[in-house]
């Protein structure tokens, strides 16, 4: 085989791994996407990272199992077989082109020294006027901000570092549980911060309701208020500060606006001789503040208690064997093809493939199934999991950002840093909400004065309408809640790719469900042969299975593996090509061969004959025929059978009585397919439905005014799980149909979207109430204070306990339950 016969270029190979470069993935995920699927199913194949920016490939490979010119045989087969056309079902969405000539890529990271939702505007604001950054989304309530676009991951720490705060990299799950200890120091900084403050306030306080004439407690108070204000409450003046340098304000403005008010009135007072000391006042407000950031960390603590939890899976050691010899490692060491050695009671570090000894492991974590799973040679570990009994020697396949817990954390982290449409209201308020409330406060210590009142009592005025008021109840409203229901979700054993996804589902009048791996177990075997043709049986079978055998389908699958039951060698077949939602075509021993429906025998121009009448039967016991032709003629019929999930019933039945129509939309019979629906109590059917027809399906629902949930499993289903309002991916499907649902439902059951689409309600009901009383907070209290009607130190608290109280509701979402 000749570089000039391949469609692909080769860069280098080394003893286990080879380097190409696809011309035709190049700037087309989905086609990477597509051939990353297709690589993984030949034995052998180890691992398969595609970057279809620059048409890059890297291949994994077990020489034992895989020589390099077979790889390259079946890569040229499989590249072949891509589609020609963009696929219309990815839509790549870009805000703006970068002026960089550099590649896009998206860049997640921690932000420390937020204080209120203006903070996190601000850090947005200032990185999407970056020229080389296309979107950047920064989460108050998480503290986390996410980047996407060209810029380099200094250009974008300088430009957080420059505004005052300090950026922290989170890629890997040990910078993960880095910034975790982070957090808890914070936390107890905050307490000791707060316990500080407190000692040195309450005689400031006891002195102040003395309202003291003579000169000892006035001094008093005095020295145990100044380490109040400017040593515990340093922060706020220090971050005032450098905010006004960038002309920006924050709630540590209004904050040291307030308290250095007090404070230097009093401290004028004190030293002149006159009455009317606030002391208790300034030291009252930065102690009560500190509280309810104490308070407001450890609520928001909770609500990113998920993730944490998803963290704390993964063991910091692992076992490995190197150069003959047992080697405790710390994780980032292990890298892939390490051998590790798990025992039992031990948590499994990294993916994995068995080669020696046999375990019961809990996956739990990934299949929301309680049992033990039993593990032998050539079964496949996920990382985090726990070996319950026995011990087994494991071939590392994925490490570090690359293993299934890396992805269900960075799916959970993204679900919880994005933002639901209703949060933009909020943001636009919080975005003016510090200047109009600097201005309220100066015209109510103008018309104060204006009436006649003294300056002191003018000035404690204003000061109580800069405290009272509180962007952060707006700014945590929102978050809070996301964080809090998708954490629970992930418990749940349901991950939701973003929030606007979460807000959709709740709206869901309509759902549509594929049959095969959706409603069904999606393992369906074949139950039926028969052979037309004057060929032996077993040569039929061969020509179907390895003419199936690059195909994705279920179907497919249960065809090749019918062959292997039987001990049928499973030849190479070229010229692979995939007529979805209707079958496949292939050269097997340089003849043509054509497997599928009866729709595509159709547009074949094959006839069947006397094999429609006998598939007619079959259809009938809720079994799907599938047609077999070689060379232009029908040899042989196939029947495959899938059984309904043991929850599918009940599921289709509790979603009527929460008002939502379910409609099955199958490629498969009529005949099957409605045999099929009557067992699990689905009343519109649409059967032969390709992925076309799906979307146009979903479309015109759509066009009336429906919001349409979709639920699926298989490639040919991701068109239309990208086209619904909200596409449920079957958690046990294949890859793409993951990547392009907004939700994934582990473990197969179609029973947790009642769960998803009954946790998005309560969590807008949630989201709702918070942003409610966040308005009606701040529109009561403001003009109460302008009034006269609080005082300072009054107005600190309830502005510090708004933000507790929101979060403190938020947080019921991780204790909810389904009633459904």
């Amino acid at each position: 085989m000749t570089e000039k016969t391949l469609p692909f270029t080769v860069v280098h190979t080394l003893k286990r791994r080879l380097r190409v470069k696809v011309p035709v993935i190049r700037k087309d995920p989905q086609k990477a996407y597509i051939l990353e699927i297709l690589l993984r199913k030949r034995p052998g194949i180890k691992g398969v990272k595609s970057i279809p920016h620059t048409a890059g490939v890297v291949i994994l490979f077990d020489p034992c199992e895989l020589s390099l010119n077979d790889l390259l045989m079946f890569l040229k087969g499989v590249v072949s077989a891509l589609p020609e056309k963009r696929l219309s079902f990815f839509n790549k969405k870009h805000r703006k082109k970068t002026t960089s000539s550099l590649p896009s890529r998206e860049v997640n990271l921690a932000i420390e020294g937020m204080t209120c939702l203006a903070c996190a505007l601000l850090i947005e604001l200032v990185l999407n006027r970056h020229d080389d950054i296309e979107k950047a989304s920064v989460n108050f309530a998480s503290s986390t901000a996410t980047v996407l676009g060209a810029a380099s991951r200094e250009e974008i720490f300088d430009s957080i570092k420059r505004l005052g705060y300090t950026p922290r990299p989170m890629d890997t799950l040990s910078q993960r549980r880095l910034l975790m200890e982070r957090e808890k120091e914070r936390l107890r900084e905050a307490k000791r911060r707060f316990i500080f403050s407190s000692l040195l306030t309450l005689p400031v306080v006891a002195a102040g309701m003395a309202m003291p004439r003579s000169f000892v407690p006035r001094f008093i108070s005095f020295l145990f208020a100044t380490p109040v204000v400017f040593g515990a409450g340093k922060t706020f003046f220090a971050k005032a500060i450098n905010l006004s340098r960038q002309g920006a304000t924050s709630m540590d403005t209004l904050i040291a606006l307030g308290s250095g008010s007090a404070y230097f009135y009093s401290t004028a007072a004190f030293l002149t001789g006159k009455r009317g000391l606030y002391f208790d006042a300034a030291a009252g407000i930065i102690t009560l503040i500190l509280f309810g950031r104490y308070l407001e960390e450890k609520a928001k603590g909770k609500a990113s208690e998920a993730v944490r939890k998803l963290i704390e899976l993964q063991p910091l050691t692992a076992t490995v064997i190197r150069d003959g010899e047992e080697k405790r490692i710390g994780i980032d060491e292990v890298v892939v093809y390490d051998e590790i050695i798990a025992r039992s009671g031990e948590r499994i570090p990294v993916d994995g493939e068995v080669i020696f000894g046999t375990a019961a492991v809990d996956e739990s974590l990934v299949t929301g199934e309680s049992m033990p799973v039993a593990k032998k040679p050539k079964s496949m570990v996920t990382g985090g999991t726990i070996n319950i009994s026995g011990t087994i020697r494991f071939k590392a396949t994925a490490v570090g950002a690359d293993t299934i817990l890396s992805g269900i954390i960075k799916m959970v982290d993204h679900a919880q840093s994005s933002k639901v449409p209703v949060q933009r209201l909020a943001d636009k308020v919080s975005s003016v909400f510090i200047p109009v409330v600097m201005g309220i406060s100066g015209m109510t210590f103008l018309g104060w004065l204006l009436r006649g009142y003294s300056l002191s009592a003018s000035m404690m005025n204003s000061v109580s309408v800069l405290l009272i008021a509180c962007p952060c109840s707006l700014g945590l409203a929102t978050p809070t809640a996301i964080m809090a229901g998708t954490g629970r979700a992930a418990r749940e054993g349901i991950f939701i790719r973003n929030a606007e996804a979460l807000e959709t589902a709740c709206k869901i009048d309509v759902l549509i469900m594929d049959k095969t791996g959706t409603i069904t177990e999606g393992m369906p075997a074949v139950t039926d042969f028969l052979n037309i043709s004057k060929m032996k049986d077993d040569k039929v079978i061969q020509f179907a299975a390895s003419a199936e055998y690059y195909s994705e389908h279920h179907l497919g699958n249960a065809v090749v593996d019918y062959a292997r039951s039987k001990d049928i060698r499973i030849v190479e077949a070229s010229k692979f090509k995939s007529f979805i939602g209707k079958g496949i075509k292939a050269v097997v021993n340089k003849k043509e061969v054509v497997v599928g429906n009866a729709v595509l025998f159709k547009n074949q121009k094959i006839p069947l004959g006397g094999l429609l009448k006998e598939a007619s039967r079959l259809s009938e016991q809720g079994k799907t025929p599938v047609f077999i032709g070689v060379d232009g003629k029908a040899v042989g019929l196939l029947a495959i059978s899938d059984s309904p999930r043991k929850t599918s019933s009940d599921a289709i039945k509790k979603l009527g009585s929460m008002g939502i129509e379910t409609i099955m939309v199958t490629g498969d019979n009529p005949r099957t397919a409605r045999y099929i629906a009557e067992m699990v109590g689905i009343e519109h059917v649409i059967a032969h439905a390709v992925p076309e027809q799906k979307v146009k399906i979903i479309k015109s629902l759509r066009e009336k005014g429906r919001v349409v949930g979709m639920i699926g499993d298989g490639i040919n289903d991701a068109p239309a799980l990208a086209t619904a309002d909200v596409g449920f991916a079957i958690g046990t499907g294949t890859d793409i149909a993951i990547e392009t649902a907004q939700v994934t439902l582990v473990g197969g059951d179609i029973s947790k979207v009642l769960d998803a689409i009954s946790l998005s309600r309560k969590t807008m009901t949630i989201i709702k109430q918070n942003l409610f009383w966040a308005f009606a907070y701040n529109t009561l209290s403001i003009p109460l204070a302008a009034f006269g009607a609080l005082s300072p130190t009054i107005a600190a608290g309830a502005m510090a306990l708004s933000s507790v109280s929101v979060v403190t509701n938020s947080l019921r979402l991780q204790k909810y339950k389904s009633d459904i």
